[in-house]
């Protein structure tokens, strides 16, 4: 499926050959992790390297294969945001036992960012952590970026659009920095609450600070006070999926 005669390929400019490489890297590396037979992808492999004057490379080493993909990826000029090479394998997704989710309500205050979303589907998903409500200024699953971004996990995440605020369990615990709020090392989770995410630039809205019962946030030892709204429900949801399960 690779098969090039020579004089194609090297009729190919630069990054256009590196791209080809990093392809079929890319193959021999889904291959690997499923346990099937490489010999001759690499073959055809080391043959584009040798046209273009590179030494041969032959490893079952998974992070040799990652760096040399990433090498044809930066000469090709191809520029990746945040998936390397695992992240393709939806074959191996759903292989080993699935927990049940967690009795727990996720509550997007207003979020903004359709990527933020998604890490949080993604996460909520992996971690099975509960059911996920969005509020109406934010991107719901039938956002196309929310979609990518989650990597198909928005297929069976618990997320809902439609509801009443009002019927989401106690208590109402929002993940944001304040003067007032308790560091997430030393916050016990109950066994059914709401967590509350809030806005990427301003947190939780006026509003909903209101309704809040608790106030965590995860303590910071640099220059910046906060990070990334998805990166910080990645350790809460650590930690709660530790605690309840």
């Amino acid at each position: 499926m690779f098969s090039f005669t020579k004089k194609k390929f090297l009729n190919l400019e630069l990054k256009a050959r590196h791209k080809k490489c990093s392809e079929i890297l890319r193959f021999i590396y889904e291959k690997l992790l499923l346990k099937q037979y490489i010999t001759h992808l690499f073959k055809e492999y080391n043959e584009l390297l040798s046209w273009m004057d590179i030494k041969d490379f032959i490893s079952n080493d998974i992070k040799e294969i990652s760096n040399q993909y990433h090498f044809h990826l930066k000469l090709a000029k191809i520029n990746l945001k945040e998936h390397n090479l695992l992240p393709t394998l939806t074959s191996l997704d759903g292989k080993r036992e699935q927990k049940d989710f967690l009795d727990v309500c996720i509550y997007l205050d207003n979020l903004r960012s359709a990527y933020n979303v998604g890490n949080i589907i993604r996460t909520t998903e992996a971690l099975r952590i509960g059911t996920i409500y969005f509020s109406k200024n934010t991107p719901f699953i039938d956002n196309e970026k929310v979609q990518k971004t989650s990597m198909a996990s928005y297929k069976f995440a618990k997320c809902k659009n439609s509801f009443d605020i009002k019927n989401l369990p106690r208590p109402f615990i929002g993940l944001d920095t304040s003067k007032k709020s308790t560091p997430i090392y030393d916050f016990i989770f109950p066994e059914k609450f709401t967590l509350v995410l809030g806005n990427e630039e301003v947190g939780i809205s006026n509003e909903m600070l209101k309704e809040l019962d608790y106030i965590i946030e995860i303590p910071m030892l640099g220059f910046k006070n906060s990070i990334n709204v998805a990166s910080a429900y990645a350790i809460a949801a650590s930690k709660i999926r530790k605690e309840l399960s």
